[in-house]
């Protein structure tokens, strides 16, 4: 919300509209503040939206099946609703005895991820993802500069500002922590916590080594094992597996791993300000997040041999159909070397390079020996399906 009237989000009510088409209810995820509560209250049409944080909802829906009989809206929302009693318990009745509701739960973690979810309520809901602002939604957010979201980052409140917020971070990092991270999976260490996490930030993008990270930090393994795992759950960071089919000199086990939001990248890394050298680094984040968004049903891979050949991301659209994304800010520095080597062993597929700077037609080209497809995120779903 901005000066009174709401911020109009399509892609997102369209994909929620979507889900209900195919289960009752839709669990919306998303890190806190990314904008989950404004989404569901823009929601059209009459709604009973409840505030999970508040003590009277415990007491309101304490009698499920009381609950639902009273409701006289076609739409639930239940916002937070990881801070119910027995939130599966609530949900599976809704679903199960009264089909007639749609039923939209939010919460910073996946269904299922904590104790307090005893039931995975499978074949009874859809998941979406809500991640930061899109490249494509920046005009509704009345911003066209794409150097200030990576500078300030995805969050709604944040890109709307005219000047990064001072101190919105840290406190942001406290905030997770307490609410989030403490509460669903009962981690009590917030320094070993932050240090884990402040580390990976400074890492975003790179490839992750668990024992390398416990020697440095002093962490034990296991912890910085469960603490990754929280973190992954939480959306908090992205795990790419390596793209592989066992040759030698591909990588098979390393993983690469990005952080949730390109300010908090570049404020952990201390780049203030951005230099040019760090545009095309911050734009893999926003590209991933394009996928993530576009293509949720695609897994993500990156592709890297020993030698230090790579392909940024590679979708799989078929057994022996794999799409290449190569993200550039200039599209004219591209090296084609990794690209045409991953092409030597896995001939079929896209070849697309995704760039801020392009227009939003997307035109094709022949570098060396490869048909390549420019364009920007605009294009992103229909140059893939």
């Amino acid at each position: 919300v901005k000066y009174g009237y709401m911020i109009e989000r399509p892609f997102w009510i369209k994909r929620i509209q979507e889900c209900w088409e195919d289960a009752p209810i839709v669990w919306l995820a998303g890190l806190r503040r990314v904008g989950k509560t404004t989404l569901a209250k823009s929601i059209s049409g009459p709604t009973t939206y409840l505030n999970c944080d508040l003590p009277i909802v415990t007491e309101m829906t304490a009698q499920p099946e009381l609950f639902f009989q009273n409701c006289k809206t076609p739409v639930v929302i239940f916002d937070e609703i990881h801070q119910l009693p027995d939130p599966s318990r609530l949900l599976k009745i809704g679903a199960d005895e009264f089909p007639h509701l749609k039923i939209l739960a939010t919460g910073s973690s996946t269904l299922a991820a904590t104790h307090k979810f005893k039931d995975s309520l499978t074949g009874r809901k859809r998941t979406v993802h809500l991640t930061p602002v899109l490249f494509d939604e920046l005009p509704a957010f009345h911003q066209t500069s794409m150097l200030k979201r990576l500078y300030q980052g995805g969050f709604p409140q944040v890109v709307m500002r005219a000047h990064k917020p001072e101190g919105f971070y840290r406190e942001w990092m406290d905030s997770f922590f307490s609410r989030d991270i403490q509460r669903l999976f009962g981690f009590r260490d917030f320094s070993k916590f932050t240090l884990f996490f402040e580390y990976l930030l400074r890492q975003s993008g790179g490839l992750f080594e668990l024992s390398r990270a416990s020697s440095e930090l002093g962490i034990s393994r296991p912890t910085l094992e469960n603490y990754l795992q929280a973190l992954t759950i939480s959306h908090a960071v992205t795990v790419l597996r390596p793209y592989h089919k066992g040759g030698q000199k591909e990588l098979v086990k390393t993983p690469r791993l990005y952080a949730f939001d390109t300010r908090f990248v570049s404020f952990f890394r201390g780049w203030n300000p951005l230099r040019p050298s760090d545009y095309g680094h911050l734009w893999e984040h926003l590209v991933l997040e394009s996928l993530q968004a576009h293509v949720p049903e695609r897994t993500v891979h990156y592709w890297r041999t020993s030698t230090g050949l790579e392909v940024d991301f590679v979708v799989p659209r078929s057994r022996d159909r794999l799409d290449c994304i190569e993200c550039k800010w200039d599209p004219r520095k591209f090296n084609p070397e990794g690209l045409a080597a991953f092409r030597s062993l896995y001939p079929h597929g896209k070849n697309i390079i995704l760039s801020p700077l392009e227009p939003a037609t997307s035109y094709q080209k022949t570098i060396g020996t490869l048909e390549v497809t420019i364009a920007n995120p605009l294009n992103l779903a229909s140059i893939l399906i």
